[in-house]
């Protein structure tokens, strides 16, 4: 008797090392998609702009005290960048960060990622795309959010509208970080502000809320307060201004 008790354990044992086996995910605090425009729009230096902003803030020591500062003291995030409904690329994979060595990492490799631009803006199929990884995560996580950033309306693929709701629907909140800029775009014309495009088009879910940037040169600013308020679940006015 003995000996089988002790062949089940030792089967039991060696069945949890086995190869495709499927193992619990990690829980973090958020399940964080940074969904980033990178569409004709965005010149080098924009872009330039936009990365360095991402950078320091996710290294920003009040950035890694927020994260820190939740129930499991971790998240986890994804860099995506998208252009028109043809082109969304996940540019770093899941990351688990739970302090500054963690933060800075991450802000080294995406400083070293390559960038591609594209013509149009599809924020409804980044939206699809960003549910898409957030369902696909190999983490589990309390909250999850879609923090889209951008400098146009959408003028490729479905009705934003549409996506945003099949998002929330799924119990996923879509913060947004509007970047006023008076470079032209691709297709359709603002006709109204376009951090109110964002308050009624593009953000959705529980407390979900946008900070705009009033150009790229304050971008960094609005990304760190962004950052901290959706990180720690802070509560707030819907529209912010950087």
């Amino acid at each position: 008797m003995r000996r089988r008790s002790l062949l089940a354990a030792g089967g039991l044992a060696a069945a949890t090392l086995l190869p495709g086996r499927t193992r619990a995910a990690e829980a973090v605090d958020v399940l964080l998609v940074l969904a980033v425009d990178v569409s004709r729009s965005v010149d080098e230096d924009e872009a330039r702009l936009q990365r360095e902003g991402y950078r320091a803030a996710m290294s920003d020591p009040k950035v890694v005290e927020a994260l820190q500062g939740g129930t499991l003291g971790a998240i986890a995030i994804t860099y995506v960048e998208w252009a028109g409904a043809e082109y969304q690329r996940q540019v770093l994979p899941w990351i688990r960060i739970g302090g500054q060595r963690e933060a800075n990492r991450w802000s080294d490799m995406l400083a070293e990622a390559p960038r591609a631009s594209l013509s149009w803006t599809s924020i409804s199929a980044a939206i699809d795309f960003s549910a898409r990884m957030l369902a696909e995560a190999p983490f589990e996580g309390t909250r999850r959010v879609i923090d889209i950033s951008g400098d146009g309306v959408n003028n490729s693929g479905g009705p934003v509208e549409a996506a945003r709701d099949a998002a929330v629907a799924q119990g996923i909140v879509i913060n947004g970080l509007p970047i006023i800029n008076d470079n032209p775009t691709f297709g359709r014309r603002l006709s109204i502000p376009l951090d109110q495009y964002y308050a009624e088009s593009v953000i959705g879910g529980d407390g979900a809320f946008l900070v705009a940037a009033d150009d790229f040169a304050s971008f960094g600013v609005a990304v760190r307060r962004k950052l901290i308020r959706e990180i720690a679940g802070l509560d707030g006015p819907v529209m912010e201004r950087a």
